[in-house]
Parts: C-alpha cells; structure tokens; sequence
C-alpha cells in the first residue's frame, strides 16, 4: 500500500516539473532568440519479487517478477531549430541563419546568446539590452567608437558580421567582424538567464569566428530571430500534464481508501 503512495508522489512530482516547463516555454513565446525545452521521463529502480529461472531439461524458464517504484525526471532537452523572423528595420538588430551564437562578454564572463536585439552605447560598443558587450572575431570587444567621430555618416553590416562605415563619397570602412560561436553539442550549453547560455563540460569548447565560416551561418541585419515555441503543441502538453497530475493524484486517494480499509478491519 505504502509503494502505491510514494509511486503516485514521483508521479505528481514529475508531472509537476513538466508542468513547470511547459509554462516557462508558453511565458517565453514572444521573447526574442528564446528555445524551448521538454521534459524526458524515466522509470525509476524496480523491485525484484523473484528472479528468472534458466529453463532446465524438463521445465521452461521463468521470467523475473519486478514492481516499478514511480517516475523521475530524467532531463530536459533544448529544441534549437530556427525561430521565425521578425523585421525591425534597425541596423544594429541581427538575425543569424543558421548555426551559430553571438559571443558575449557580460561583465566579464563569456556568454552566448541567439537573440540579436544589439544596439551602440555611448562608447561605441555593440551591447545586447542587459548591457552585454558583442564581441570581435578578432578576439575582444567589438569597438565601433570611430563611428561617433563624424567621419561616417551610415554605418551596415553584411551577412559575414563585416560592420561597415560609410564616409561622405559613399566609400566604405571595415570597422570590425562581429563574432559567431558554434560548439559540438549545444544542447550542453547552460541557461544563465538573460537568452543567454555558458559552456558546459558536455557542451564542448567555443569555436569562434566570423559568420559564414566554419560552418557557422550568415547574418541578416534589420531583423531578429523570435521564439521557436509552439504554442499548439505546449498548450496541449499542458493538458498532457495536467491529467497526469490528476491520475497521480487519483492513485494516492485509491491508495489511501484501501488503507482506510484495512484500518477499519479492527473496529
């Protein structure tokens, strides 16, 4: 009777986590470079009633008799397929085609990030809204400073991450190349909030360079790329959800009837 309630209690636990998913990917349906993730469930130790029994000259074998003990959460996986476009029409916002994350230094610590929301600060630095510097290919932070100096009068970036100004006579400048990292496996990258994600020792080290290279993709400046979530398929793992809950928690008031059962044998 006991296993019964502590089954059905991983149950709820695991539906519950679920459900927690779910809605952090519903919350996030309109954030710009946002991933959505599921929940991968596994059973958890099973108890041995009896083992098998090899089968001998005059009888058959016998297979093993064993009592599951609930459901565990056994992961959670990013889906990183590509998000729809939207047009800004700002030239600092940024859309990557393809692999890739723009490389970041928030305050000191590389990150990562698909969202290309950017725009220049008074010290000539590309930064994402929390104030994260977009990083050169070349290694540092992507310095555009001369782009306040009167020199240039319109500034673009090409699909390579090149960001060009243009002086009076229509001549342009390379200023920088905007970085792109790509890893082996992504989906061993971290959440540090933020759209933004951190190497992991699963995730593989950071190959970084120049869009369009190395098999990382091009850049679409004017536009940024939005959420990847589907709104029809987690409002129906909402529902998913939320029946398990309900049959777990029916499980534990059955469990808790048969006890009420046993108790009253004694009156």
């Amino acid at each position: 009777m006991l296993r019964s309630l502590f089954t059905g209690i991983s149950g709820l636990r695991a539906h519950q986590q679920m459900l927690d998913v779910t809605s952090n990917n519903i919350a996030n349906v309109n954030t710009a470079g946002f991933k959505a993730s599921s929940t991968v469930f596994e059973d958890t130790l099973s108890q041995t009633i009896s083992g098998a029994g090899a089968p001998t000259a005059t009888n058959g074998g016998t297979n093993p008799t064993q009592v599951g003990l609930g459901v565990q959460l056994a992961g959670t996986a990013i889906n990183f397929s590509q998000g729809s476009n939207q047009y800004t029409g700002r030239t600092s916002d940024l859309l990557i085609n393809g692999d890739g994350f723009f490389v970041l230094n928030n305050n000191g610590q590389q990150t990562f990030s698909r969202a290309g929301s950017f725009s220049l600060d008074s010290a000539g630095h590309l930064v994402a809204p929390d104030g994260s510097i977009v990083q050169s290919a070349a290694g540092g932070d992507l310095d555009l400073s001369a782009l306040s100096s009167g020199t240039y009068k319109s500034w673009s970036i090409n699909p390579s991450g090149v960001v060009n100004g243009v002086d009076a006579t229509g001549a342009t400048t390379a200023l920088g190349t905007i970085a792109l990292a790509t890893f082996t496996n992504p989906l061993g990258l971290t959440k540090v909030g933020d759209s933004q994600y951190q190497v992991s020792t699963n995730s593989g080290p950071a190959q970084i360079g120049a869009a369009n290279t190395g098999g990382r993709g091009s850049l679409t400046p004017g536009y940024v790329e939005m959420s990847n979530v589907d709104l029809a398929a987690e409002l129906t793992n909402l529902i998913i959800s939320e029946r398990g809950f309900q049959a777990n928690s029916r499980v534990i008031t059955t469990s808790d009837e048969v006890l009420q059962s046993l108790i009253s044998l004694k009156n």
